[in-house]
């Protein structure tokens, strides 16, 4: 299976990173190999997360990773990761749809 990542998914793990580099820059470095790696096990094991509770489709599902929940969806040969959000914030299902 092949992983996509949207720029929104993208900009949220940038953001993140830079929130933790702050401080530390290597845990930092260290965070985001992690989350590539959680990420990473998808293309093998596609239904690995959960189906994402305020959709209640098996297409879209969530993995955790820290304090974070990853959000994607599968398709036939590709596995959307479509938004990326901390567990104190809401999840907005408009975050779900494709990008115009």
């Amino acid at each position: 299976m092949k992983l996509v990542w949207s720029p929104l998914a993208v900009e949220r793990a940038l953001e993140a990173k830079a929130y933790i580099a702050a401080d530390n820059p290597r845990a930092a470095d260290k965070w985001a190999s992690g989350l590539v790696n959680a990420v990473s096990k998808l293309k093998r094991h596609p239904k690995l997360g959960r189906v994402v509770p305020e959709v209640g489709l098996e297409e879209y599902r969530q993995i955790v990773y820290g304090n974070y929940r990853i959000v994607y969806r599968i398709s036939a040969d590709t596995i959307f990761i479509l938004t990326f959000r901390h567990f104190s914030r809401l999840l907005d299902l408009e975050e779900l749809e494709p990008e115009s």
